[in-house]
């Protein structure tokens, strides 16, 4: 345990902790001597994590989409800890498919998830983030400045997370609390690894995408740059660090210039992609809850 952080002792709320990048911040966090209060929809892994790094842990199951349930883990964690220092808001999910094949009820949670989930878990958690003159992190995504044709949801889902991040932060200032997003590109996850398994045009557009949409980062050295982000309570968390041109050069991502280049591929890929997921026969990747 590395008590010289500024970590140490800090209580951390993570949703979303207990599988991916979430759980592989939890123990780094744990690593540099912060008390992590694990969150999620899946009590298994969470309480065999929680064990993992120890007594000064906990764990409480929580849905994102659900205000009682979130307020409630909120509760659990300052009644276990006495305070919170700084809530990461990671949970999220992707949902298969395009516009005119969604089943509208896996975009609706997509968002839900990605987008008001947020809002959830940082309504919940700011008044005893503001006690503490605390941090907030938004874990948003690449795909915040670089839409993708597939991935509308999750796009949408993540530039409005990103969105929520920047008001936030000019409503919180003046109260002592920094206010943070991360945006990781492609990272070695459950949720990537399972949407290149299951979709075949999924994994072919990603070798086609420019740099850095293509490239792909270990989950511990994302997790890594997460915490170094916490410590510093820094404004914007890129991984990798090349993901910081995108959104210097937003509107190169969204011009007609961008839409011309992608069409070679899309006009391929996207029909593939339609009826990889019509013969999947679901909306999600098989670990999603």
């Amino acid at each position: 345990m590395t008590h010289s952080s500024p970590l140490a002792g800090r209580v951390v709320l993570i949703t979303g902790a207990a599988r991916g990048i979430g759980a592989h911040t939890a123990r780094m966090l744990a690593a540099r001597g912060a008390r992590v209060s694990l969150t999620g929809l899946e009590p298994e892994l969470l309480e065999t994590l929680a064990k993992e790094l120890g007594d000064d842990h906990a764990w409480f199951e929580c849905d994102v989409t659900d205000q009682a349930s979130m307020d409630a883990a909120v509760a659990a964690t300052v009644e276990r800890f006495g305070h919170i220092d700084a809530v990461m808001a990671n949970a999220g999910v992707a949902a298969y498919g395009t516009v005119r094949t969604y089943d509208p009820e896996a975009f609706a949670r997509t968002v839900d998830v990605n987008l008001t989930g947020v809002f959830r878990t940082v309504h919940a958690a700011l008044p005893h983030i503001i006690d503490r003159r605390g941090y907030v992190l938004v874990v948003a995504s690449l795909a915040s400045f670089t839409p993708v044709a597939g991935l509308s949801a999750y796009s949408a889902s993540k530039a409005g997370a990103d969105s929520f991040a920047c008001a936030l932060r000019q409503e919180v200032a003046h109260l002592g609390v920094s206010v943070g997003s991360a945006h990781p590109s492609w990272i070695d996850t459950d949720m990537v690894r399972g949407a290149k398994e299951d979709l075949a045009s999924f994994a072919e557009a990603l070798k086609e995408m420019p740099p850095p949409a293509n490239a792909f980062t270990p989950v511990d050295v994302c997790a890594e740059a997460i915490v170094d982000g916490i410590e510093r309570r820094a404004r914007r968390i890129y991984v990798p660090r090349t993901v910081r041109a995108p959104n210097w050069l937003r509107g190169v991502w969204t011009s007609a210039m961008a839409d011309k280049i992608a069409f070679r591929t899309t006009r391929r890929l996207v029909p593939r992609m339609e009826e990889e997921v019509r013969q999947l026969g679901r909306s999600f990747g098989a670990h999603v809850r």
